[in-house]
Order: structure tokens, then C-alpha cells, then sequence
């Protein structure tokens, strides 16, 4: 799916009237669709313009980078605060004006309540003046519930809008940054950070908007409130307001608590994450190597630390939720004691009155004031941490403006740069070399001799310390490990370039990508995955060349880093470097005449040749055309080149399949039971009863203790007779314990429910993990990254943080309003009559809503996955994206994505208000009856009970639809936990170990028969190797060569099992598919052709477990030609890695992988293409090496370098999947219609002889 569709929806909120817009019915069209049937992304109405990404992100970076000049002016430090504050203070006042508004008028219902009860209590039947005055305040209370019911959402729904549009703005900005990132700043920051900051970081603001204007409305509604209660009770009324204060005054230490706790959380899961997000990326590498249970173990140790701060934090959510359900019952209970002891009389009236005056502060100040001061207190570290991320370095604008006088030219003057500027030695030192149109300059080295960093220079990602680079022209450029995007081949190609079929076919045919389109069943329509799947990476490597080679190179300036000696004839100029220094610059004949030393070197290695140039040769080639550029790198303001057609890069990140239907029963239960047994989830249940019923009767004994007041107050009591001070003693004493009880049951329950919730949150992301590790390699083919990621950073995120609390709420505030409703039928059972259809009405709208709502919640799972995909494979391709000056595309892909995802936020928002808005106008109806009704039936009623009724009612109109709202929301976030058992459910590979174990020494000959092996990646993909019949013998060192695509690779996926062949693989008497996984690819090494390092000390990736002694290693490092570079690093084998190991070249990193496949010292050698990123010369001493040390082993070399295979006793020829030839290089050179012949012919003459020659001399010496 792309992510601007074609035909799409405007909302209807555009065009709807006032009213339409109060009451949420221009939403109704699209829930009489999600009664019908599942919802589709198509449904969702396209985002209203002023929610745009691209608009609201370029407004707060205009803000930012204001703030960003002030500060460097008055020489402080930015606040990113200030800017968010400058960009929203306006809209998000007017709302915080209406919500000081709309609490108001609940400080206003007790008022009219008392006067009510005041009326029942002085009732005269004659007095017909006083009735009409009751009738008056109960139409005012109705008016109030009702003007509180409509302002309430209007202000929620605009204040989450306001948090909304902050959220979309930050992630714009984040994802422009890392856009800009320069090299330095991509050592401080990761992947995992990045999506870290965009998935959870990003989530407080959507949160922090919702209570914030609290934290001033709180207070002052308690002053409000202490007013009232001072002119109806006096002075006992500071004694409730004091345990208010004391709370209120816990609750701000608490917010400090949750800051710090909140920081220590949030650097532990950007850790995890990162693992994780390392783990998919190298999850080749980790089941090759059979390390599964070592990363389990690591992010499960990850995780439990994690655990323990989020236990924390959950804890202190628990006792804020505990004294919002408990808060209110202790205030009443203070101030009635207080008022007792100091001898004053109270009347009925007045003890309801108190009671609600206490319960209309209940939301404000003591759900959303603590609320508000840990958000706020969350918020505040999010935003330092996104600041921080803001201001790391970019990448600048390093070469001077030059005149446009004509020239087409790349002029590199004296030129001295380092990565690292605190480096004593400079990467790259006084290089000079012009090249002009036409000219082609080779750059050859040995590994790490700085040839990627000269092409880093030149693209602007490396800043010169001395000297100056001159460049006129536009530049196209092919990175050494190939770049390629989720899309089709074709866009992958085009990159944003007009479609010209004959220049298409013709870049096509240049690249030799004819035979492989034909193997795609869908030609160049083949759609690449995350991973370029279903591309081999030669593939892949000729797809990155085609995008850079649109027009001929004829009249170009050429720049080719090469190990390819063999095409060094060709080029205009020959640079060599060394160290970082330029050795010799000269064309190849002068090269010829003066034989130097380091040539000579090379001259070794000349044989050794590809057929392809694409292949490991990062080149760049600088298009002189159009005027000279300031810099190779566009800002993002500059309009795209004249041949630019923004329609062609289309990233296809697919959505991912959504279950349907409600979240069922099976998923609750394996929920709660994955925290806790089901004796612990009883005792829960019997807590909450307990916890309710000391609650309920705490009100019910209220209202007998008012009546016992009232006699007092008008003298049917006095209170020094003994009975009259036994009973209220009596009475006193039960309320006491009953005030305490639902105290201690109330914290209780919250704890244990909060342990319980975390723990499920933690078991179910270790059975995640799990999982994914026994998955097989074709799911993390299928599943872009970023979908994976979702569900372990935001799913499980909303489970550590979110669902506890809502879940808690839910089943305290649904007990509160049964036991409520109870209470109330019990006292007057006619209240049954309106209440037995409210309660119809209410599940009859939750029923409605949550059918569409359940789809829109999916649809906003799913819409989320594209965003973290995008930032990652943009964040991989960063270099190529620069170079090709193609941000401009990728940020406004990246805010169609957002959009896409604020579509289904924005439905999630609007409908939840939709069911808000109506639960609430029906309470307020319910009011209504009940305040009227009791004033009809008022000759029949006792005073308590009327009392009780009515500010129970009261109560009940917010937490009625409350407690609806947070069901749908319980079932809502239930939908990340449905997502993550999804994840405990995945196909998984066969078992790591089976009961038959293959003995310690297996394999100890290291013969392999291959018997009619057919093998495909997947149940319904294409055969990749058909019919393979092929025998190595003991110690037997075999070639195995063809073009890309031809099955090389897949023959050692099929070896270790990545998927299950069909046919059989032999191993020293051993069918392979007969023992475990692990028992099998522990034995075998490989060197993979794409080094995968993961972060740590350079030591920890060659030996992950501590196996083997530092000797050892240093001496693998000897043979692979890496000891001298390494002992040049700062920390020796203690240096730490860069994510991917980006602070090693290219060549280095194949070189410790290769490292880490000798040290295991396993009979079975594979070697997939371990040296194509190195020099000829480094390659053959590896070569060597090997065969010295492995010479009992059975070697298997896939390459592309025919001479690294000329002297094995074997040589495979595959084609298409196919077994071509397999025998003796000597005996295959002798056939010239062998398909191995006709490979070494196309190396050229000198090339095909000097094989030849050496294949006979190898041939001669083994007979």
C-alpha cells in the first residue's frame, strides 16, 4: 500500500455545522460501516490540512530554530520547551479556559443539591412556593451536569488534538535530523534510539496535554470548594482540605520520583530495543552461529532490570490510584470527626452537601492533579532527550561556493581530514588529484587504507581539516555494501527519475541485469523487501549501480575504489593509498615503465578477478552536468534537479495483516495467568469485593448517621443523654472501621494488580522473544523491521506503562458503580426504573461504538509499523540518499506515513469522544429524572435517603461514562496484547536439540553428500536449487562459482538449515535433518559475504562468550591480516564498536568475521564470498593462511574471484539453481564448452592464461 492513496476521503468534520461538531455525528456514517464489516484503511478519512506532518513540523522547526539563534546569542543552552511553548501556548490556553469553566459548574451542583435537600428536609406539603424553588434548583443541577457533560469532551478531544499535532511536529523534526545527522553524531546515536525516541519518547505528549491545565485548575477548584465548605460547616472543614493538601503535597515528591525513575527506564529500553533491533538486522549471523540462547539470555537480563524501575514507577501509579478511589471517603471521614469533636451540630442537608462538595474535587485533584504532575514529570525528560538528539551535530556545508565559469571538474588540493577530531593521526592526509570530464580515476589500497573515506570526502560526509575539495557537477554514487529500499526494482532504480524506456533498457543491459529480471517472476515489478529480499546481494549490487549509471559515462567524471586490479587499464589515472596517504598517482603505463614496489605487490593479485565490476567496488560517479554545486549535499529547501520526478520513488511498506473481531476471553486469560497463578488472580478478585463492599457501606452508614445528625440539629435528639452518646459513638466507631478498611483493601488491590499486570508484561515479552529467535529466516524476510520492532517497543510499551493503570481504573471504577447503583436501588428501589434502561442505553452504545472502535485502534497498530520501517531503511541508505539529494522525497514519504497513521489517531480520538459526549448526556437526562422524580415522590422518602440518591447520582454521571470509556480503552489496549501473543503463536523452526544427539567429535571427517536436494525459501517461492547431486570428500577444499542469483548461497542456507531441504545433506554418516539445529550449525563455520558486528569491544564480537584466550585471538587477528590495524586503535581489541561497526571500513569488518569463523576450529569451513571487500593481495595471504591451517578440513569457497578457487581439488558450477558442472578446475578449463571456461575467457587473454597455467601446475603437483 503506498502511503498517499489515490482516491482519498476528506473529513466530513470540514463541512459539518456547529451542533454536527458538539455531538460527534458527523462521525456516524462511518460507524454504520464498522457495525457492517471490518474497517479498511481505505475507510479512514485523509487527515484535515491544518494535522499535515509536513505543515506542522515545518511550523515548530521554525520555532526551534529561533530558539536555536537566541541561545547562541545569549550564549545558553536551547530549551526545546520554549519553542513547543511559543508554537502552542495560544490554541492550548483557550482550552484550558473551558476546562476552569466546565469544573465550575461541578463546584456549583452541590449548591443546588443542598438546597434540594434542604427543601425535603424543611418539607411542608402545603407550601407550594417552596416546591417551585426545588423544581428550579433541580433544573439547574440538570443544566449543570449537562453543560459539564458537553464541555468536559469538547475540551479532552481539543487538548489530545493539541498533544496530537505537538507528537506529529516532534517526529517530523527527529526524522529531518537524522536525515542531517553528520558521521560523528551517528556514532553517539542508534537505530534502536531513534525508533525509541519516535515510539515512546513522542507518546507523552499525547498524554501530558490531557491533565496539564490540571495542575492550575486542581487548586484552585480546591480553593473554590474549601470556600463553600467554610460557609456551610466553618472551621472543620480545613481538617479534610488539609488531608488534600498533604496528598497533593506526596503526590509532587512522587512526581520527582517518576522523573528519575523515568530516565533510568527510558536509557534500559532504548537499550533493549537496540539489542533488539541489532538482533533482526543480524539474525543471519545469530542462527548460523547458533547464538540464540546467548541473546536471549542477554535481553532477558535487559529486560529484568528494566522490570524493576517500571515495578517502581507502577507502584507509585498504584498508591495514586488507590487515594483517587479512597481520597474523598477519608476527607468526609476527617472533616465529620473533626466537626464532632468541636461540638458542632450539623444538618442533613449540610452532610451532603459536604459530600459532594468533597466528590466534585474527586477528578480534578485527586485523579488528574497527580496525574498531571507525573506526566508533566515524564514529559520533561522526553523532551531534554529528543533536545539532545536535536542537537547533535550535522553534517555542513564544506566546500566553498565556486564561480560557475563553465568548468565540469573535481579538485581535491591538499586535502587532510579525520573522523575522529580528537585522532592523532588523520584518516586522510595531503591528498591532491584534479579529474575532469571524460576521466576516470581508479583509487585502489590495501584494506583500510582510507579509500571510502576519499569517496566520503567527496560526497561532503567527511569535513577537511586542511586543504579544500572543488566540485562542479552532480553526483551520482554506488556505497560498497549495496543500498537498496522497500519498493519495486524499477523505483529502486529510477530513484525518483523520469522513466525513458530506451535510456531504462539500456542502463538495464549495462548492468547485466537482463537474466535476472527474467528469473523475478515479476520482472523489475518484483517488489524488495526490508532486506532487499528477494535479491541476492549481487543483485542487489547491480540494482545500486543501475540507479547511478542512468546516462553514459562517456563524457562523466568517473571515480572507481576498486580491488579490481584488472580494470585498472582503463582508467585515465591511478591513486594509491596507503595509511591514509596517497603512495604514487599516475596512469597505468607510467605505473608499467617505473615498476614500483607497492605495485608489485598488487601485480600478485592481478589475477585474481571478478566478472562483475558492481561487485564490492564502492564508486562515484560525478555528473558534470548543470551549474557547480556549493556542496554534493542539498539542503532540503533547494528544488529538485530538472529530470526529478518525485511520483517515481515509491517505498512500498505494505500493512500488516490486523485480526478481526473482539479481543476474546483467551487473550484475557492469558494475560492475567502469564503474571500470576490463578490462586493469586482469586485472591485479587476477593480483595476488590472487599475493597467494595467496605466502600459502599461506608455511604450507606452515612446516611444513617445524617438522620441521627438531623435529630440532633432540630432537636429530636440530645446529645447528652447516654443512648443519644452510645449511638453516635456506635456509629462513629463502625464508620472509623470502615474508613480504614477500604484504606488498606484499596492499596492492596492496587499493588497486587500492578505486580500482576508488569509481571504478564514481562513473561509475555520473554515468550516474544523466544519465539522470534525459533522463527525462521523467511519471517524476518517478510517483515520489515520496523513492524517488528513495533510490537517490542510501542506494543510492549503500552503494556508496561498504559494498560496496568487503565485496567486498575476500569475495575475500580466498575465496582464504584455497581456498588453505587446498588446503594442507590437499595435506598429507594424506583431508582431501578430509570436505571435498568440507562444501564441498556449504556451497553447498547459501547456495544455500537466498540465494533468500529476495535478496527480503528488495529488500523492505528498497523499505520504505525511504515513510520519506524522508513526511519530505518532511510537510516541505512543515509549516504546514498545525501548523495542522490533525494531528502526532500524521503521526508515527504516519511509525512505521508505519518499522515497515514494521524488518519486512524484522529478516528481513535473523535470516536472515543463520540461515546464520551453520549454516555454523558444520557447520565445528565438521568439526573434529571432522578432529581425531579425525587421531588415528586418526596412525601414517601426518608431524608437520608434522598440525600444518599442524589449525591450518588452526582457522583455517578462522570464515573458512569467513565467507567464505560476505560472498558473500550481496557479492550483497546488489549488489542497490543492480542499483537504480542500473535507473536508467541509464529511458525517456529525445528528444535535446537533433538533426543538424539550427534557424538562430541561429530563431524570428525567433514564429508558431505548433497542427494537430490531441492530447496525454496518458502512453501509457495520458487525452487532456488533443484535436483543437487554433489559429494565432498574428507578434507576436501571445494569451488563453488556462477553468477549472482545462481544458488551459491542458497547451497549453504540449505547446509544449515534456514529452511528445510527437500532430499537429503549427508554429513559423516549423519542425515542432517536428523539432529537438533543448533547440534548441527555449531559444528560448520561460515564467513558470511555481508559482515554483520554488533555493538561492544571488538573483542566481544570475535568472542561473544569468553570461550578462548587472548592469545588466540590475537593470533586469528595475525592470520587475517588485521593484528597490525587493530594494535593501531586506541583500546586495542577493547575499542568499542559503532552500530553495524560503522567505525571500520567495510573490508575490516569482513575480515573480523572471518576472524570469528576460524577461531571455532570446526572441521567444516564455508567461506561465502569472505573476501570481496578486500584487497587482492590481503585476499591471497587469507587464502594461504587457510589452506595451511585447514588443511585436514573440508573447505567450501563461494566467490567471485575465480583465482581464490583455481587451486581446489573441486569446482560446483551452478546456474539457476542448477548443477552445471562439478569436477576438477584443470579438467573444466580443458572443456571449452564448459561454463567455467567461458568464465575465465571473459576475464580477458592475460587473465584466462595465467588461470589456466596455474590450474595446470596445481593439477600436475596433486597427481
Amino acid at each position: 500500500m503506498l502511503p498517499v492513496s489515490a482516491e482519498v476521503k476528506t473529513s466530513p468534520v470540514q463541512k459539518a455545522n456547529f451542533c454536527s461538531r458538539l455531538f460527534v455525528w458527523w462521525l456516524n456514517p462511518l460507524f454504520k460501516i464498522g457495525h457492517k464489516r471490518k474497517l479498511e484503511p481505505d475507510d479512514m478519512y485523509s487527515v484535515l490540512p491544518e494535522d499535515r506532518s509536513q505543515h506542522l513540523g515545518e511550523e515548530l522547526q521554525g520555532y526551534w530554530d529561533q530558539e536555536l539563534k537566541r541561545a547562541q546569542k545569549d550564549a545558553q543552552e536551547p530549551s526545546l520547551m520554549k519553542a513547543v511553548i511559543k508554537c502552542y501556548w495560544k490554541s492550548y490556553l483557550i482550552w484550558g479556559m473551558f476546562t476552569f469553566l466546565e469544573e465550575g459548574t461541578r463546584v456549583v451542583q452541590p449548591i443546588f443539591l443542598g438546597k434540594m435537600i434542604s427543601y425535603v428536609e424543611n418539607y411542608d406539603p402545603n407550601d407550594s412556593a417552596a416546591l417551585h424553588e426545588a423544581y428550579g434548583y433541580a433544573a439547574g443541577l440538570s443544566t449543570c451536569v449537562l453543560v459539564w457533560a458537553v464541555l468536559h469532551h469538547l475540551c479532552f478531544y481539543h487538548m489530545q488534538h493539541v498533544g496530537m499535532r505537538l507528537r506529529v511536529a516532534v517526529c517530523h523534526m527527529i526524522y529531518r535530523k537524522a536525515l542531517r545527522l553528520s558521521s560523528s553524531a551517528m556514532g553517539k546515536t542508534t537505530t534502536g534510539q531513534i525508533v525509541n525516541l519516535l515510539s515512546n519518547d513522542v507518546n507523552r505528549f499525547d498524554q501530558v496535554t490531557m491533565f496539564l491545565h490540571y495542575l492550575w485548575v486542581g487548586p484552585l477548584q480546591a480553593v473554590a470548594v474549601t470556600t463553600l465548605l467554610w460557609m456551610e460547616i466553618g472551621i472543620s472543614c480545613l481538617a479534610g482540605m488539609a488531608v488534600l493538601i498533604i496528598l497533593l503535597l506526596l503526590q509532587s515528591c512522587f512526581g520527582k520520583l517518576f522523573s528519575s525513575l523515568r530516565s533510568k527506564t527510558t536509557a534500559l529500553t532504548e537499550k533493549r530495543i537496540r539489542t533488539m533491533s541489532e538482533v533482526i538486522t543480524g539474525i543471519r549471523t545469530i542462527k548460523v552461529n547458533a547464538w540464540e540462547k546467548s541473546f536471549i539470555n542477554h535481553i532477558t537480563r535487559l529486560r529484568s532490570k528494566e522490570i524493576s524501575k517500571i515495578l517502581k514507577s507502577s507502584y507509585l501509579r498504584g498508591m495514586n490510584l488507590a487515594s483517587f478511589f479512597a481520597v474523598s471517603k477519608i476527607m468526609i471521614f476527617v472533616t465529620f470527626i473533626t466537626n464532632e469533636l468541636l461540638d458542632n451540630r450539623i444538618s442533613a442537608s449540610q452532610v451532603f452537601v459536604v459530600v459532594t462538595l468533597f466528590e466534585a474535587l474527586r477528578f480534578s485533584s485527586t485523579l488528574y492533579f497527580p496525574m498531571a504532575v507525573q506526566k508533566v514529570s515524564e514529559a520533561v525528560v522526553s523532551i531534554r532527550r529528543i533536545k539532545n538528539f536535536l542537537l547533535l551535530d550535522e553534517i555542513t556545508q564544506c566546500y566553498p561556493l565556486l564561480p560557475s565559469d563553465g568548468k565540469k571538474i573535481v579538485d581535491v588540493q591538499a586535502f587532510t581530514a579525520s573522523w575522529e577530531k580528537a585522532s592523532e593521526t588523520p584518516t586522510l592526509q595531503g591528498l591532491s588529484f584534479t579529474v575532469r570530464p571524460g576521466e576516470m580515476l581508479a583509487v585502489v589500497g590495501p584494506v583500510g587504507a582510507g579509500k571510502s573515506s576519499l569517496l566520503n570526502a567527496l560526497l561532503g560526509e567527511l569535513s577537511p581539516s586542511q586543504g579544500q575539495v572543488s566540485m562542479h557537477g552532480r553526483i551520482a554514487y554506488v556505497s560498497q555494501q549495496p543500498w537498496v529500499f522497500p519498493g519495486t526494482v524499477k523505483s529502486n532504480i529510477l530513484f525518483g527519475k523520469k522513466y525513458k524506456e530506451d535510456r531504462y533498457e539500456g542502463v538495464i543491459r549495462a548492468c547485466a541485469l537482463e537474466e535476472d529480471l527474467q528469473l523475478l517472476e515479476e520482472g523489475d515489478l518484483t517488489e524488495i523487501g526490508d532486506g532487499g529480499t528477494p535479491l541476492s546481494e549481487g543483485q542487489k549490487a547491480r540494482v545500486s549501480l543501475a540507479r547511478c549509471i542512468r546516462h553514459g559515462l562517456k563524457k562523466k567524471i568517473t571515480i572507481l575504489v576498486t580491488h579490481q586490479l584488472q580494470y585498472l587499464k582503463d582508467a585515465s589515472q591511478i591513486l594509491i593509498l596507503k595509511n591514509g596517504k596517497m603512495v604514487k598517482r599516475g596512469t597505468y603505463s607510467e605505473f608499467l615503465k617505473s615498476g614500483i614496489d607497492i605495485f608489485s605487490l598488487f601485480e600478485k593479485g592481478n589475477k585474481q578477478s571478478e566478472p562483475s565490476s558492481a561487485l564490492g567496488t564502492p564508486t562515484m560517479i560525478s555528473e558534470s552536468l548543470g551549474p557547480s554545486l556549493q556542496s554534493p549535499r542539498p539542503s532540503l529547501k533547494g528544488a529538485a534537479p530538472e529530470d526529478q520526478d518525485p511520483e517515481n520513488i515509491q517505498v512500498t511498506l505494505p500493512l500488516e495483516d490486523r485480526l478481526e473481531g473482539k479481543v476474546g476471553f483467551k487473550t484475557y486469560k492469558n494475560y492475567f495467568t502469564a503474571g500470576a497463578g490463578w490462586s493469586v488472580i482469586l485472591f485479587i478478585i476477593l480483595i476488590n469485593i472487599a475493597a467494595q463492599v467496605s466502600y459502599v457501606l461506608q455511604d450507606w452508614w452515612l446516611a444513617y448517621w445524617a438522620n441521627v445528625q438531623s435529630d440532633l440539629y432540630f432537636g429530636g435528639f440530645v446529645k447528652e443523654d447516654e443512648d443519644a452518646v452510645f449511638i453516635l459513638n456506635w456509629y462513629l466507631g463502625v464508620y472509623s472501621g470502615l474508613t480504614v478498611s477500604t484504606i488498606l483493601f484499596g492499596i492492596t488491590r492496587s499493588l497486587l494488580i500492578f505486580y500482576v499486570l508488569v509481571n504478564s508484561s514481562q513473561t509475555l515479552h520473554r515468550k516474544m522473544l523466544e519465539t522470534i529467535l525459533r522463527a525462521p529466516v523467511l519471517f524476518f524476510n517478510r517483515n520489515p523491521i520496523g513492524r517488528i520492532l513495533n510490537r517490542f517497543s510501542k506494543d510492549i510499551g503500552h503494556m508496561d506503562d498504559l494498560l496496568p493503570v487503565i485496567f486498575q481504573d476500569f475495575i475500580q471504577t466498575f465496582l464504584l458503580v455497581i456498588g453505587m447503583v446498588g446503594v442507590m436501588v437499595a435506598a429507594i428501589p424506583w431508582i431501578a426504573i430509570p436505571v435498568i434502561p440507562l444501564g441498556i442505553i449504556f451497553f447498547v452504545l459501547r456495544w455500537f461504538f466498540l465494533r468500529t472502535s476495535r478496527d480503528v485502534k488495529r488500523l492505528e497498530c498497523t499505520t504505525r509499523s511504515p513510520v519506524f520501517s522508513h526511519l530505518a531503511s532511510s537510516l541505512r541508505g543515509l549516504w546514498t540518499i545525501r548523495a542522490y539529494k533525494a531528502e526532500k522525497s524521503f521526508q515527504e514519504l516519511f509525512d505521508a506515513y505519518q499522515d497515514l497513521h494521524s488518519e486512524a489517531w484522529f478516528l481513535l480520538l473523535t470516536t472515543t469522544r463520540w461515546l464520551a459526549v453520549y454516555l454523558d448526556v444520557t447520565c445528565a437526562i438521568f439526573v434529571t429524572v432522578v432529581a425531579f422524580g425525587a421531588l415528586i415522590l418526596v412525601a414517601t422518602l426518608d431524608l437520608g435517603q434522598v440525600g444518599l440518591v442524589l449525591s450518588l447520582t452526582l457522583t455517578l454521571t462522570g464515573m458512569f461514562q467513565w467507567c464505560i470509556r476505560q472498558s473500550a480503552e481496557v479492550e483497546n489496549m488489549m488489542i497490543s496484547v492480542e499483537r504480542g501473543i500473535e507473536y508467541t503463536n509464529l511458525e517456529k523452526e525445528a528444535s535446537w536439540e533433538y533426543e538424539y544427539r550427534p557424538p562430541p567429535s561429530w563431524p570428525d571427517e567433514g564429508w558431505i553428500y548433497f542427494i537430490n536436494v531441492n530447496f525454496r525459501y518458502s512453501l509457495d517461492g520458487p525452487l532456488v536449487l533443484k535436483e543437487l547431486e554433489a559429494s565432498i570428500d574428507t578434507g576436501e577444499k571445494c569451488g563453488i562459482v556462477g553468477r549472482t542469483g545462481a544458488g551459491k548461497s542458497s547451497l549453504i542456507a540449505a547446509l544449515f538449515r534456514l529452511s528445510e531441504p527437500k532430499g537429503g545433506v549427508f554429513i559423516d554418516g549423519i542425515w542432517t535433518t536428523n539432529i537438533g539445529l543448533h547440534d548441527l550449525r555449531k559444528k560448520m563455520s561460515v564467513a558470511p559475504q555481508e559482515p554483520v558486528l554488533f555493538i561492544g569491544t571488538l573483542r566481544k564480537n570475535l568472542d561473544p562468550f569468553n570461550e578462548y584466550l587472548e592469545e588466540e585471538l590475537w593470533n586469528v587477528l595475525e592470520e587475517v591480516q588485521l593484528k597490525e590495524a587493530i594494535k593501531a586503535l586506541p583500546s586495542e581489541m577493547n575499542t568499542e564498536l559503532a552500530e553495524s561497526g560503522l567505525n571500520l571500513s567495510v573490508g575490516q569488518r569482513q575480515l573480523v568475521c572471518l576472524a570469528r569463523a576460524i577461531l571455532r576450529k570446526n572441521q567444516i569451513l564455508i567461506l561465502d564470498k569472505a573476501t570481496s571487500n578486500v584487497d587482492p593481495r590481503t585476499g591471497e595471504l587469507i587464502q594461504k593462511k587457510i589452506h595451511e591451517k585447514f588443511a585436514d578440513c573440508t573447505v567450501l569457497t563461494i566467490t567471485h574471484r575465480l583465482s581464490t578457487v583455481i587451486d581446489c581439488e573441486q569446482i560446483l558450477v551452478l546456474d539457476s539453481g542448477r548443477q552445471k558442472e562439478y569436477t576438477r578446475p584443470y579438467d573444466l578449463l580443458q572443456n571449452t564448452d564448459s561454463l567455467f571456461y567461458k568464465m575465465v575467457q571473459k576475464l580477458g587473454k592475460a587473465e584466462a592464461s595465467a588461470l589456466t597455467e596455474m590450474a595446470k601446475q596445481v593439477h600436475s603437483e596433486r597427481k
